[in-house]
């Protein structure tokens, strides 16, 4: 297959709207950031890679709970938001395609991958480095587009990968790869990791005031997204 998402940083061109919409927006602040927080659990005392951190959402909630974040994004201007809300974090322009060569092994605690793993041509690679910085009692928690909704808008071979253009409601042009559970369960495997706990979240009670319609539609239809917390599989060697 020759499909690319390539390396261009698509979030880079509305990146401080995007902000603006995920800050307290139905599918981010309601759905996606509750479950992933969930999976990760207690980071007091953590040291947390978040990779594809976008505008420090996410490493924000997690230094108010006593985390050490260490954030990277292929967006200057996600990387420079990021920055400017989460000061004590450490931010930096990379792409998850190369090597994370500046961590050593095993010096994370937890990694989180929110909503990014679509936009990765190089998926056995990333999630390979992941395990790499990860320490054996660590964890990797992960969100998707859930491949049943991305099935049932695009339609097509769902159990083959490929990539789709689409227009975002916000006038937002992604490109990126739609592929089953069933790929995304092998390339973690693959990559050395066991899968302990898969979510299909609701949103949040709260989220029923925001869009009754969509808040009920979730909570019925998997047509959102998932998240899975995989952790190193004891049963391999340990890396480094």
């Amino acid at each position: 297959m020759t499909e690319q998402v390539g390396t261009d940083p698509q979030y880079d061109d509305f990146a401080d709207e995007y902000l603006d919409h995920a800050r307290d927006g139905f599918y981010n602040a309601h759905y996606d950031r509750p479950a992933c927080l969930d999976l990760l659990g207690d980071v007091s005392g953590r040291r947390v890679l978040d990779a594809a951190c976008g505008p420090g959402l996410y490493a924000h909630e997690l230094v108010e709970r006593g985390a050490t974040v260490t954030g990277v994004d292929i967006s200057p201007r996600m990387i420079e938001l990021a920055s400017e809300r989460v000061p004590s974090g450490e931010f930096r322009v990379h792409d998850l395609g190369e090597p994370l060569d500046w961590l050593p092994d095993s010096s994370m605690d937890l990694v989180l991958l929110a909503l990014a793993l679509e936009y990765l041509d190089n998926r056995m690679g990333a999630l390979r480095e992941l395990r790499r910085v990860l320490r054996p009692d660590g964890a990797l928690v992960l969100s998707r587009m859930h491949p049943t909704g991305d099935w049932l808008r695009h339609g097509g071979d769902y159990f083959t990968p490929r990539v789709i253009d689409e227009v975002w409601s916000k006038g937002w042009r992604v490109r990126h790869w739609v592929s089953p559970l069933e790929r995304t369960c092998e390339e973690l495997h693959d990559a050395g990791f066991l899968v302990e706990r898969l979510l299909e979240p609701r949103p949040t009670p709260e989220a029923a005031a925001l869009d009754p319609g969509r808040y009920e539609r979730l909570t019925r239809e998997p047509t959102g997204f998932l998240a899975i917390r995989a952790v190193p599989d004891p049963r391999l060697p340990e890396q480094g």
